[in-house]
């Protein structure tokens, strides 16, 4: 017997001074039994961190034809892929030549690992950021999870915070070169 998604609800206010965005936005997030509570927060995050009233979660774990969260207009253009982890080569190309922006949001303990050898070989990729998200904080938005929650995302002057009623963490988030 197969295992399904469990479903959580989560209600994201995102108060973005850095781009003058605010608003809540309210999230269903289907976990796959493949996926970690870290992971499903880090596209939480990404969420967040890209905020836009077009921006909407994907089929990223179950579809390997979309990412994790996507932006598209009004003709179906994509205009921003977000990507959460570690993609590979052919996929950020892939995603480069579909969208107008691809953002990869990389959490591991050292991304730069995956990431030197994986930079000369993207670099033509004009369209691409990478961001490395400290993954002390990533393990630690973990706490805020439960079937149904409230966080708030604070993004000014580059910095990060995550808070719910109880508890507020830093989230360091970096650039990647290429």
């Amino acid at each position: 017997m197969a295992l399904t998604a469990t479903v959580y609800k989560a209600n994201v206010s995102v108060i973005d001074v850095d781009r003058n965005y605010y608003a809540d936005h309210p999230l269903t997030l289907p976990c796959q039994p493949s996926e970690t509570a870290v992971r499903m927060m880090m596209r939480v995050l990404s969420f967040a961190l890209n905020a836009h009233a077009d921006l909407a979660l994907a089929q990223g774990m179950l579809n390997n034809e979309e990412p994790d969260a996507w932006q598209k207009d009004l003709t179906g253009a994509i205009q921003m892929w977000v990507e959460v982890g570690q993609p590979d080569e052919k996929r950020i190309l892939k995603a480069c030549g579909r969208s107008a922006r691809v953002r990869v949001y990389a959490y591991h303990s050292r991304p730069e690992v995956w990431w030197t050898p994986l930079a000369p070989r993207v670099q033509r990729a004009r369209n691409l950021e990478v961001f490395s998200v400290d993954a002390t904080a990533a393990k630690g938005l973990e706490s805020f999870v439960s079937r149904s929650f409230d966080i708030q995302f604070t993004i000014q002057e580059g910095e990060v915070w995550a808070r719910n009623n109880s508890s507020e963490l830093l989230i360091p988030v970096t650039a990647l070169t290429i």
